[in-house]
């Protein structure tokens, strides 16, 4: 037996074989390497508010550079508590329900490894953000999926069948993760689609993990409803939110869960040993940005919904079958028109002869083949880069 068979049978846990790397983050690496128009990673590539970037700078010159408490500072705990109450109507002890993390992934991971043990069961929705499939497995449980499946209609919405659901729901279900408004899809879960959810919940003693990182970027009238305001969910949901997505700022990496005191006890525990805390200066800085006026966040939302009906046209006209996002900041599509065998096969194609980049749909599937079809493209880019994609993208009408 060689050294590098030996090396791979002994030295590597099981649970890596279960999942890639992240399909997300390489496209952006295809991106840079061909000079393609980056439409794959959800970032934004203009600024960020100037009031929260002078904070940030402030906080570092004041010596907020050493660690802070594990599981954040006051001043943020208790800006999130406040815009909680505010915004969902939910009151939130800040010393015994918050827990500040490295990022909502961060988040994500120290929840499910916090609440679940060998032999649970997570049920996902999918198309997924593909971090809650390896999520699940690096917590010891398995993911049980539930198709959303997309609108036959250009203005319909992603609906999950209530048979599946129910069916994924017994004895060994730990939790059940909501991304709402969700990625890719840009799915707003309804209040009747919320409520089932909650009584499954409780009719099965479920916990509910939701992921509310877009809940300021809504559409067409859309409301984001958070599942722990739902009667009978405020002691069996963990709330997962940041500051990435409604700042911009993607790269800070401040992010939190809001969960009842003994939940929050135990994903503090794992937080510590994980990454010990969030940025200090960039928490402080979090805590004023949570106290912007509300019209920030109405200028958020439009200047979202302009992004979206800027680009929806231009891969509408280059070929594409869009499906319209009610919220977050992704279009998912149909590329079947184009008669590739698979999305990779396309994805690879666009990156590097049409020079824009996207990411696949079959890495939100558990199986590949469901996802074979689509693609997903960000629109969280400034005008000039979305007029270069569209630009880029007229070439496919011509081939």
């Amino acid at each position: 037996m060689s050294e590098t068979s030996v090396q791979n049978k002994v030295f590597l846990s099981d649970k890596v074989s279960f999942f890639t790397e992240s399909v997300i983050r390489d496209m952006t690496r295809q991106a840079l390497l061909h000079g393609a128009v980056n439409l794959s990673q959800g970032f934004p590539d203009f600024a960020a508010p100037v009031e929260i970037k002078k904070a940030a700078q402030e906080a570092i010159a004041a010596d907020f550079n050493q660690y802070a408490i594990t599981w954040g500072t006051k001043n943020l705990r208790n800006a999130i508590a406040r815009q909680t109450q505010k915004w969902q109507g939910i009151e939130v002890d800040p010393e015994r329900q918050i827990t500040v993390c490295c990022g909502s992934t961060e988040a994500m991971i120290s929840t499910l490894m916090a609440v679940c043990n060998v032999g649970d069961e997570v049920v996902i929705f999918e198309p997924y953000y593909e971090n809650y499939g390896p999520d699940s497995i690096l917590s010891g449980a398995k993911p049980v999926f539930v198709k959303l499946r997309p609108p036959s209609e250009k203005d319909g919405e992603w609906t999950f069948d209530e048979t599946e659901l129910r069916a994924a729901f017994h004895a060994q279900t730990k939790a059940v993760i909501v991304n709402t408004p969700n990625n890719p899809t840009g799915k707003v879960f309804t209040r009747a689609e919320l409520e089932l959810i909650r009584d499954l919940c409780v009719e099965h003693d479920v916990l509910a993990i939701t992921d509310e990182i877009y809940e300021h970027i809504l559409y067409d009238n859309t409301e984001h409803i958070a599942l722990a305001g739902l009667e009978g969910m405020k002691d069996r949901t963990v709330t997962i939110n940041g500051l990435s997505k409604t700042y911009s700022v993607t790269g800070w990496r401040v992010g939190w869960t809001i969960a009842p005191p003994a939940i929050t006890n135990a994903i503090r525990k794992v937080h510590d040993f994980l990454t010990v805390g969030a940025p200090a200066p960039l928490q402080e800085a979090g805590a004023v940005a949570l106290g912007l006026p509300d019209s920030y966040y109405q200028s958020l939302a439009a200047g979202y919904r302009a992004r979206r009906d800027r680009l929806m046209p231009a891969l509408t006209e280059a070929g594409f079958r869009c499906f319209r996002p009610r919220g977050a900041y992704y279009v998912m599509t149909d590329i079947s028109t184009f008669g590739y065998a698979n999305d990779l096969e396309f994805a690879r194609f666009l990156v590097q002869e049409i020079g824009v980049a996207a990411v696949p749909g079959s890495s939100f599937y558990r199986n590949p083949k469901d996802g074979a079809q689509q693609l997903r493209f960000a629109f969280c880019k400034k005008d000039e880069t979305l007029d270069e994609a569209a630009k880029r993208l007229r070439k496919l009408k011509r081939d």
